[in-house]
Order: structure tokens, then C-alpha cells, then sequence
């Protein structure tokens, strides 16, 4: 049977989603479970790989299973075997051909940042710690010129094994607001696109950021677009404040 799973991980502790000879992965961890239950070595697909101290709200993944087993009792004997930093929220029978990753027709990354003096603990595994003035009208509107599709190449590792670095994003807006729980300014970029290359959603937060901070002009970041020079965009903003958030399937 084909199964597709929901899952929540807090990344700080994981190398990423991609299993690794000796390091812990989110992949990895699933694999073991899966291959005790399953008497075998079976293979864990998700929708995509989040990098070292990425998070995920939404991460989907896929898995051919041999044993009869209810959807309920998968879910709970995986979490049984993890340890508590990743759970399976939801588990459910699919079609044979549903694949976590080739099935997908978009995703939605949220990057968070508490701006201010004082970082809450509520917040320090999840967020970004931003100090410095940010204009976060002249982010907004640089913001607009990421939407559409175009080659990402200045905005993405620059080791890949992408066929192309032609991605199409549909959705950056910047939301902010008084967060209760940290009793912070909580600032939250959200993006989706039909894919997303290494690094490239860190690359946008960092190079919108450094607008926001007076150091880049929003037409240099229009010439980083345009020519792919990787040498005009920000720094690539840290993976703690990365969030996957959904996964969206026909």
C-alpha cells in the first residue's frame, strides 16, 4: 500500500531531510522506523529537502509498504520510534502513483524574525534575531519584483543537480504585527512557487533584509534577477528562521 504522511519536525537538531551516512536526518529517521515495521528496507519520499536546522509544518512524504496495516496504527507506531522533535500528524491510504515530490504543484516557505532588542527563548530555536532598522515598506515593495517566473541561478547554491533554475513564484507578501507569546515584533515572509532550488528561499529573506536595512537599492536586486550574479544579492539569512510550511497537491 501507498502511504502519505504528514509531518512536523523542529530542524535544529537534524542535518536536513536527506539521509547521510553518520548524521541524523529527518529521512534517515523515518527510513529506520518504517524499515523495522516493514520487516525491509523501505524508502521514504518527501515532497522536498529541507536543509540543516530547516523546520517543516507541513512536509509530506510517501512510503510503499508491504505489511496491512490501517493508516491510524502506521501513525502511531511511527511516532512510537521517534524520538519527540518529529512527528507524523496525519497518515492516509494514496493512489499508487501519488509521489510526495513529482505529485506536488507548489510549496509554501514562512520565514519568521523577531526585530528588536531582546530575542524571546519562545522563539530562539525558530526565528531569526534582527536588530538593526528594517523598513519594511521598502522590503514590501521590493517584495513585487520576485513574483513570476524567472532563472533563479543568483539566488541558489551554486553546486546543483537541477536540470533547470527556472522556478515561477506566485506569492511573497511580508507580514508583521505584535507577537503575544514572545511579546515581540514578529515579522513573517511567506512565499510560494511551483519549486524552490538550494538555498534560494534563504537567499531572497537575506537580499529583501538588506534592503530593508539600506544597504542593497531595489534595482540592484532587479539586475540580480535579471543577470543570475550572485554577487548583487544579500547574505543568505540563517536556516533557523526557515519554515516548511505546505505542501500543495492537485
Amino acid at each position: 500500500m501507498n502511504f502519505k504522511l504528514l509531518i512536523q519536525y523542529d530542524g535544529t537538531d537534524f542535518h536536513g531531510w536527506q539521509t547521510q551516512d553518520g548524521l541524523r536526518t529527518v529521512q534517515g529517521e523515518l527510513m529506520r522506523v518504517l524499515s523495522l515495521l516493514d520487516d525491509r528496507e523501505v524508502m521514504v519520499h518527501g515532497s522536498g529537502r529541507t536543509d540543516a536546522g530547516v523546520h517543516a509544518e507541513g512536509q509530506v512524504a510517501s512510503v510503499q509498504l508491504q505489511r496491512e496495516i490501517t493508516a491510524d496504527k502506521l501513525r502511531n507506531a511511527i511516532n512510537g520510534n521517534l524520538a519527540r522533535d518529529v512527528r507524523v500528524l496525519f497518515t492516509e491510504i494514496a493512489p499508487d502513483d501519488f509521489h510526495a515530490r513529482y505529485s506536488a504543484v507548489s510549496k509554501t516557505y514562512v520565514y519568521r524574525l523577531v526585530h528588536g532588542p531582546v530575542m524571546s527563548p519562545f522563539w530562539t530555536r525558530f526565528a531569526h534575531h534582527e536588530t538593526r532598522p528594517l523598513d519594511l515598506q521598502r522590503v514590501r515593495e521590493c517584495a513585487r519584483i520576485f513574483i513570476g517566473e524567472h532563472d533563479w541561478t543568483g539566488f541558489s547554491a551554486a553546486q546543483s543537480d537541477a536540470e533547470s533554475r527556472v522556478r515561477r513564484i506566485t506569492q511573497l507578501d511580508i507580514d508583521d504585527g505584535w507577537d503575544g507569546r514572545g511579546l515581540c515584533h514578529l515579522v513573517e515572509l511567506t512565499i510560494t512557487a511551483n519549486g524552490f532550488l538550494r538555498y534560494m528561499v534563504r537567499s531572497i529573506v537575506g537580499t529583501l533584509l538588506a534592503v530593508g536595512r539600506g544597504e542593497i537599492a531595489t534595482e540592484t536586486v532587479a539586475c540580480a534577477i535579471r543577470e543570475g550574479d550572485r554577487k548583487l544579492v544579500g547574505a543568505t539569512a540563517p536556516a533557523c528562521g526557515l519554515t516548511l510550511q505546505r505542501v500543495q497537491y492537485d
